[in-house]
């Protein structure tokens, strides 16, 4: 009998290379292997060269200048020097950054670090469609606010926030505005000067680039915006972050970003079908919830709960065939609820019992069906073995149930 092969539905985790980037990446490892740094003769030339075009490549998919954009090791890093950058660099304007309860851990757990630093940081909530309130944001804002960062789009829902909104409030109180856009990147259009964002960070491997590289675009002009390095040495990528250039991972950086800017729509266009037929097959299961605003999301996520249905427990009666998560991949080995779902008003009950179903460039319409049904036969065969659904089907009220805690 042929094995099934693995569905992999966890492209917000990260996504496979695309083998044209891996074929622009294989000269740079032993043919052309320069450093971009050594200026005296042609292998560090042809690397210089290989450096300069990917940034344009990637400047072009952000319709930024080439200038505006700093490599780093990923979207982490490109976070922290956002984050610690711009409140070092700023320090005399004042300390209060404004973020969101969502935001992903690279952000929460910065800000955390800079409040020990003497920083103060408001983290606004979101609504059960895990958007901010504009007032909320407004009303956050004092004379010493000097950044505020929202993340375009969420990893675990998809929700894109009004990023547009929040940049015309940043402009008019005269605060930098940051975005991790990370899942947003390559997949939608994301253009931060049209939008009126100032930093904005994002990663390779979320765009079937390798991973190990990222990058923070940083405004020159109107305003022009400067970050204090948080990596010391030859002052390489105009002094704000040191370090020999990842020669390989940034031609493919720059190879994801070109193949992104001609192919993501119509990818988009494939891939929002797929997820929205995988999505109205799966909500005709009873007590089933799609988490977010369905309205303003990437068309490629769905995060969906099966009320009481444990999201582990049902992960593992299909993880041999299908690859998803509940939860975000940076934290998803703890077993508390995602404080994503929480933070959106979902209780814990239906917070532990949703799934990320994230698409890609190679998900097919097979892998989606197929997927479909191992996702029904195993919520069925989970919910036939729980005494909470059978008490749910007999109509017991289970909100008014007190249970023991032994």
């Amino acid at each position: 009998m042929q094995q099934r092969r693995l569905i992999y539905l966890d492209n917000n985790a990260t996504t496979p290379c695309d083998p044209r980037v891996v074929d622009a990446m294989i000269p740079y490892f032993y043919e052309k292997h320069g450093n971009a740094a050594s200026r005296s003769h042609q292998f560090g030339w042809e690397a210089e060269d290989a450096v300069d075009y990917a940034r344009e490549q990637i400047a072009q998919l952000l319709n930024v200048e080439d200038k505006e954009i700093i490599f780093t090791s990923g979207a982490t890093e490109a976070n922290n020097l956002a984050l610690k950058g711009v409140f070092e660099m700023y320090s005399r304007k004042g300390n209060h950054i404004i973020t969101v309860e969502t935001e992903h851990k690279a952000i929460l757990d910065t800000c955390k670090h800079l409040e020990k630093s003497g920083a103060e940081v408001t983290y606004l909530k979101v609504g059960e469609d895990g958007l901010i309130s504009l007032a909320d944001l407004e009303a956050a804002i004092k004379p010493t606010t000097i950044l505020v960062s929202v993340m375009w789009a969420n990893n675990e829902t998809g929700v894109i926030q009004p990023m547009r909104e929040i940049a015309q409030i940043c402009e008019k109180h005269g605060v930098l505005f940051h975005s991790d856009a990370t899942q947003a990147v390559g997949k939608i259009k994301t253009h931060p000067r049209e939008i009126g964002v100032h930093l904005l960070s994002f990663t390779a491997h979320k765009m079937y680039g390798p991973k190990g590289v990222g990058a923070l675009y940083v405004s020159r002009k109107n305003p022009r915006v400067k970050v204090t390095a948080q990596m010391d040495g030859g002052g390489h990528e105009r002094g704000m972050r040191s370090g020999t250039l990842n020669v390989p991972g940034i031609v493919g950086f720059g190879k994801a970003a070109e193949i992104a800017r001609l192919e993501m729509d119509q990818d988009a266009a494939r891939i929002s079908k797929l997820r929205d037929h995988l999505e109205q097959e799966l909500v005709k299961l009873e007590e089933t919830k799609v988490n977010g605003n369905v309205n303003s999301r990437m068309p490629h996520v769905s995060n969906i709960s099966f009320k009481h249905v444990e999201g582990e427990g049902l992960m593992m009666t299909f993880n041999q065939n299908i690859a998803v998560s509940s939860g975000s991949a940076c934290t998803s080995a703890s077993l508390e609820p995602s404080y994503v779902l929480v933070g959106m008003g979902l209780g814990d009950d239906l917070a532990h019992s949703s799934i990320r179903f994230s698409l890609g460039r190679l998900t097919t319409e097979e892998e989606v069906n197929s997927a479909i049904e191992l996702v029904r036969n195993g919520v069925n065969h989970m919910r036939e073995l729980s005494p909470i659904w059978e008490m749910y089907q007999d109509g017991v009220d289970l909100t008014k149930i007190e249970w023991s805690a032994h």
